[in-house]
């Protein structure tokens, strides 16, 4: 394996495959970067949610936040909802916002909130944003620069737009070149790792480190390297969703957060676009049926999205495996995206998955074929790591429900909860969630994500209380003085999006692709 590594290609398209194509060639422009898919296999998107991450990316890949804005049929997202997570009464709603506590010690903000009454969500207390998200304001003024907001923010958006926008943007203007073949088979290095791909009707394509981006396919890093597939369905229940688009009218808000609303035995998803919303069931097929879920679905629809007509609904039904590859990387080979795994999308941790292992691989990339081991090591431990943590946080939503249906019973029983998880919610009891808890780098879900879910949910706060009212209340006193100001300030998100739109479109260079 002596060499420099010169050649990256990529297999399989989609969100995923382009935003590799994308962030490397940007980073790393000294590399030749080839990406190859087959024109007649259609692309799953990995889901319509980012988080703040995303604005880096684009701003590192070059692309301008208006172009992506218009370009992807894309809104705001502020943060997360939950309706009806805790027991399924009436009012029973918590956000999981996207800007942080305000600086100091948890225990003392606990304190004087807990002082102030408990009537006050958590995180209103903690944040401008929970007012800003009430009011379906934008977290930024169009005055302001590209990627700057008030609040931390990502995006929702039309994922088959987005490829199709990072597409045009690696070919165009990334230098990126595009092979449109179906690959067919692996031509095997002398230490069995990738020497080139073959492929239909074409000679075949050689490379020093190959990405597999080929979606749940994964025919790189499963069909070549035989890197074992960890199954999670015992601590994550879901394996079923349903999607359809739902048609708004224009003059609609548009809500500033992912909508996630309990159901018997699942959740749906409702994600507001400019000129629709994604609205998805997600359910285990061992507690509901699809006929029931479909059903669940529409009633939804019925109730929550004015003017729509559930009965003209096609959803889309996917199925899906829980869980992830023992190695992500494998001698020459990487995978990324739905390849490499999938927990639901509760959370939207898939896109942001693809761009933490990008960022890995840029600023580690290895200059020669010797050292590919000793990163590979170091990137699946970092993953594992990674995909522990966003099990622990997804079931962390289910474990706190009181809800009673068998469904909700499963979810909290003790076999399905992971073991260090159960450790920090005794820790928990006595301390609220810190860094000593997630010291990692780049943390997915940080101690302020655990905060927001578990005071959300009613957790009980530490007791005895060691923190001091009296030195948070001048904290929570700047956050109220803060989201009265953001609140009269910040333009709502529907007319931000529409004078956007309005504006001059972008002109992309031509897509070229050497078809097969």
């Amino acid at each position: 394996m002596n060499g420099a590594v010169q050649q990256v290609v990529i297999v399989g398209g989609g969100t995923a495959g382009w935003l590799s194509a994308c962030l490397i060639a940007a980073r790393l422009p000294t590399l030749t970067v080839t990406l190859v898919e087959a024109a007649d296999i259609p692309t799953i998107g990995v889901g319509e949610g980012t988080w703040p991450t995303m604005r880096q990316t684009l701003a590192m890949i070059g692309i301008p936040e208006p172009e992506f804005l218009r370009e992807c049929d894309a809104a705001f997202k502020q943060g997360s909802r939950f309706d009806g997570w805790v027991d399924g009464s009436a009012g029973d709603s918590y956000l999981h916002p996207f800007t942080a506590p305000p600086p100091g010690d948890m225990r003392d903000l606990l304190a004087a909130w807990q002082a102030n009454g408990p009537r006050q969500p958590f995180a209103a207390a903690m944040t401008a944003q929970h007012a800003v998200c009430a009011a379906n304001l934008a977290p930024r003024q169009r005055a302001m620069p590209d990627y700057g907001g008030a609040l931390n923010y990502g995006y929702h958006l039309d994922a088959a737009k987005f490829a199709a926008l990072l597409a045009r943007h690696a070919t165009g203007r990334l230098g990126v070149r595009h092979v449109e073949a179906r690959v067919t088979g692996v031509v095997a290095d002398d230490r069995g790792g990738i020497a080139a791909l073959e492929l239909h009707n074409r000679a075949a394509l050689p490379g020093d480190l190959f990405l597999d981006c080929s979606g749940q396919a994964a025919i790189l890093i499963d069909g070549h390297c035989r890197s074992r597939w960890v199954d999670r369905s015992g601590e994550s229940l879901n394996d079923r969703a349903l999607a359809a688009q739902v048609p708004v009218a224009p003059d609609s808000p548009i809500a500033a957060q992912t909508i996630g609303t309990a159901h018997e035995a699942g959740w749906l998803w409702d994600i507001g676009l400019p000129g629709r919303r994604g609205i998805g069931c997600v359910y285990s097929s061992r507690f509901l049926s699809d006929d029931r879920a479909d059903a669940i679905l529409r009633d939804y629809v019925g109730q929550r999205v004015p003017g729509a007509d559930p009965a003209s609904l096609s959803p889309r039904r996917l199925t899906f495996a829980t869980g992830h590859r023992e190695h992500f990387w494998s001698g020459n080979c990487l995978a990324v995206g739905l390849s490499a795994g999938f927990i639901e999308p509760l959370e939207a941790s898939a896109i942001v998955m693809i761009e933490l292992s990008l960022k890995a691989l840029a600023e580690n990339f290895p200059r020669s074929r010797d050292s590919l081991p000793i990163h590979a090591d170091r990137f699946n431990a970092l993953f594992r790591y990674r995909w522990d943590r966003i099990v622990e946080f997804l079931k962390l939503h289910y474990l706190l429900s009181r809800r009673p249906e068998p469904y909700w019973q499963a979810q909290r029983a003790a076999g399905s909860i992971p073991p260090r998880l159960a450790e920090c919610l005794a820790l928990w009891r006595e301390q609220p969630p810190s860094t000593w808890d997630f010291p990692q780098i780049d943390e997915l879900f940080p101690a302020a994500s655990h905060q927001y879910v578990l005071y959300g949910m009613g957790f009980p706060v530490p007791v005895p209380a060691v923190g001091s009212a009296a030195a948070g209340a001048a904290a929570l006193r700047d956050v109220a003085g803060r989201a009265r100001a953001l609140s009269a300030a910040l333009p709502d998100t529907r007319g931000y999006l529409d004078a956007l739109a309005a504006a001059a479109p972008t002109r992309f260079p031509q897509h070229e692709s050497i078809p097969s």
